[in-house]
């Protein structure tokens, strides 16, 4: 080869090589960041991706995803949110809660920020209003602890003859005091006892089972948290081995083997923070972006963990569920 034609060559390839680093450079990067696992968050992921294509993003071609996992270590949070904004990714997703919100928000007052809580933003601090959250985040809320006052129906009209119901809750969850009222009150209106249980770890877990049976409690609420989501099978084979029913926040629990839940469409609201994350990509500000509330709701039982622990469930239940896993 002439060395005219290896100079040409070289910088050809030269020329290539800056056009595809700008060509990545460019394309925009999304940091997703969850208090939670990536065993866990399999079903959100791909509802969250869902909703990005819907907005003409797709993961690899013209948008790229930095992954953080918090493992339901609650300490880790602000370290994993100050990566990604040390790494001035274009957006940050945050999924597992109040904690990851503040985190991320803690971290940036400039990168655009898209949540998920299960509590009020407003009355948490994230933002200053529903309709028009101003700073540099937004995303839904799912208002997950208002909805024991149904689930505590459901559980009455499964077992009418349990006057003790226990409730499991994570006193370390940023509304753990909050979804324990609620709890109290939503019992007291069903002239029903409610036994309040504490686990922050998996020896804490067994000890709540334990005192439930000995307390004689009739069947279990489960409370809501990144630590619980991050136990599932832990908590279900806990529940299968004192026979305990329990009805759950989430469809996860019972597609895994749990008796019940009843609570927003997992799928529906990660969608949407897809849908969010690619107007806010395609220059919608997050101030002027409203903070969802779930329109959709599930109610979920499984049949074979009824019958697992012996329960025969009444045919106004069933028909009132929006899905019978048998």
């Amino acid at each position: 080869m002439r060395r005219r034609e290896f100079i040409t060559l070289i910088g050809g390839a030269v020329v290539w090589s800056r056009a595809a680093r700008a060509q990545r450079s460019a394309m925009p990067v999304i940091g997703y960041f969850s208090a939670r696992s990536a065993e866990s968050d399999v079903p959100m992921v791909a509802a969250f991706r869902q909703g990005l294509n819907e907005t003409g993003y797709i993961d690899g071609k013209n948008v790229a995803i930095e992954f953080r996992w918090g493992g339901g270590e609650y300490d880790r949070a602000r370290k994993l949110a100050e990566e990604l904004v040390r790494q001035r990714v274009s957006i940050i997703v945050t999924s597992g809660g109040e904690l990851s919100a503040a985190a991320a928000m803690d971290a940036t007052a400039t990168i655009p920020i898209v949540f998920n809580v299960g509590d009020d933003p407003v009355r948490t601090g994230l933002v200053t209003s529903l309709n028009r959250p101003e700073r540099n985040a937004t995303g839904l809320a799912s208002f997950t602890r208002v909805l024991g006052a149904k689930q505590i129906e459901l559980l009455r009209e499964l077992l009418p003859t349990a006057p003790v119901v226990a409730y499991l809750i994570n006193p370390n969850e940023p509304t753990a005091a909050y979804q324990i009222s609620d709890a109290e009150e939503a019992a007291r209106a069903t002239g029903q006892q409610l036994i309040v249980l504490r686990a922050s770890n998996d020896h804490e877990i067994e000890t709540a089972f334990t005192a439930l049976v000995r307390q004689r409690a009739g069947a279990l609420l489960m409370g809501t948290g990144t630590f619980i989501v991050t136990r599932v099978q832990k908590l279900i084979g806990l529940a299968a081995r004192h026979a305990v029913p329990v009805m759950y926040f989430r469809r996860e629990f019972p597609e895994a083997g749990g008796l019940m839940s009843y609570g927003s469409s997992t799928a529906e609201m990660y969608r949407q923070m897809g849908v969010y994350t690619g107007r806010i990509l395609r220059g919608d500000r997050p101030g002027d972006l409203a903070v969802l509330q779930p329109t959709k709701f599930e109610f979920v039982i499984n049949l074979k963990a009824a019958k697992a622990l012996g329960l025969d469930v009444p045919p106004s239940l069933l028909a009132r569920a929006d899905e019978v896993i048998e």
